[in-house]
């Protein structure tokens, strides 16, 4: 048989993809690496025998948006809840981007926005982070006045780099934005501050987050937004008609009642970030801060150690980079290689695990960077 051929726009693109490898320990989807209270389990056990299976789940996910409402202080209204905050996002675009819209990102910065986008039909248009991977507000003016974004993108800490965006910067976009401004805050639980302040029903700001980082939930898919009533309505219109099921809507709703659990993992994912981050700063790597639960980090090339360590400059950093990740997967530890992203020549990023993953990860790193050094 004959295939048909897809849309002259997607033919020179590819799908997002993670690698799923078998290993030991795997660090590379910035998971939690702390399994869910007992209570949780038990709970949604049970909630399974109350499910209704032969009926169709709310479909306006009344009781799941009340619960996160609750959690942020405003009302049910203003939430609208997906299968990940990937779902979130692909619902915005589709609301506000398509095609003859421009999509604004800031690079290096979280894939899916430029991709989801793109396959909305939108433009996608870059605006460049300084060499420390920080965002300057004269390069969000400068996207603005040059481009007109419908949508623009900001992602609070910023993945893959880990760094949260300096409040004024958040401001300046928000009070300069021809459009809709969505700030990514799929691991603000790890920040010292959010952009949800920024949310109200006479702004055009909205705040995106999930479940999988913090709550422990990343086999459930889970994500929502916070955003301004007429907001959550227009997303409403371009989302398909039960697409939450009744029994991930129960599951968000049990989970929100154990906060604390989340909060106290959140505390103990911070105090082994720093960890590994003082750990991989005695060794031969550029190593970025983080306000994630992630590190951003490349291993020096032979010419890193003659040059400005923040450029990546050399002709085998992109090498020795993948040199590394081969190594440590080979000791069954994998992390994500970023080399082939815009600005990371020969960049890895490692998500922060159990105390063990962890121990497990620096002495298989200690071992790829004395393999050359």
């Amino acid at each position: 048989m004959n295939r048909y051929p897809k849309r002259d726009d997607l033919r020179a693109m590819s799908g997002y993809h993670s690698p799923q490898v078998s290993v030991k320990v795997r660090l590379n989807t910035n998971e939690s690496p702390i399994a869910p209270p007992a209570e949780f389990v038990r709970e949604l056990a049970g909630a399974v025998g109350d499910v209704r299976w032969n009926r169709y789940p709310d479909r306006s996910a009344t009781a799941l948006r009340d619960a996160i409402g609750r959690l942020h202080g405003v009302g049910g209204e203003n939430v609208f809840v997906a299968n990940g905050s990937n779902e979130v996002l692909q619902s915005v675009l589709l609301a506000y981007g398509g095609a003859g819209r421009t999509v604004a990102t800031f690079e290096p910065t979280y894939q899916l926005h430029s991709h989801i986008a793109r396959i909305a039909g939108a433009t996608v248009v870059g605006g460049r982070r300084e060499a420390d991977f920080t965002l300057s507000e004269s390069e969000v003016l400068r996207v603005f006045s040059t481009h007109a974004p419908s949508v623009t993108f900001l992602c609070s800490p910023n993945n893959p780099t880990g760094m949260a965006e300096d409040p004024k910067v958040i401001s300046t976009a928000v009070a300069n934005a021809p459009g809709v401004v969505v700030v990514d805050e799929a691991y603000a639980q790890f920040s010292p501050h959010s952009a949800l302040a920024h949310v109200n029903e006479n702004s055009r700001v909205a705040v995106s987050r999930t479940f999988s980082k913090t709550w422990s939930m990343a086999a459930a898919r889970l994500g929502y937004l916070i955003a301004p009533r007429w907001m959550i309505e227009d997303l409403e219109i371009v989302t398909l008609p039960y697409h939450l099921d009744a029994l991930k809507q129960t599951a968000g709703i049990i989970a929100l009642k154990h906060l604390a659990h989340m909060e106290a993992g959140v505390r103990d994912v911070i105090t082994e970030r720093d960890r590994l981050l003082a750990a991989m700063r005695e060794l031969p790597l550029v190593v970025w801060p983080s306000q994630a639960n992630f590190i951003l980090f490349r291993p020096n090339s032979g010419t890193d150690r003659n040059r400005d360590s923040t450029t990546g400059r050399g002709a085998d950093v992109a090498t020795r980079g993948r040199e590394v990740w081969q190594h440590l997967l080979d000791a069954g530890v994998l992390v994500r290689d970023c080399s082939s992203w815009e600005g990371l020549a020969g960049c890895l990023r490692v998500t922060v695990g159990t105390t063990e993953e962890n121990d497990a990860f620096l002495a298989a790193l200690r071992d790829a960077v004395s393999a050359r050094d």
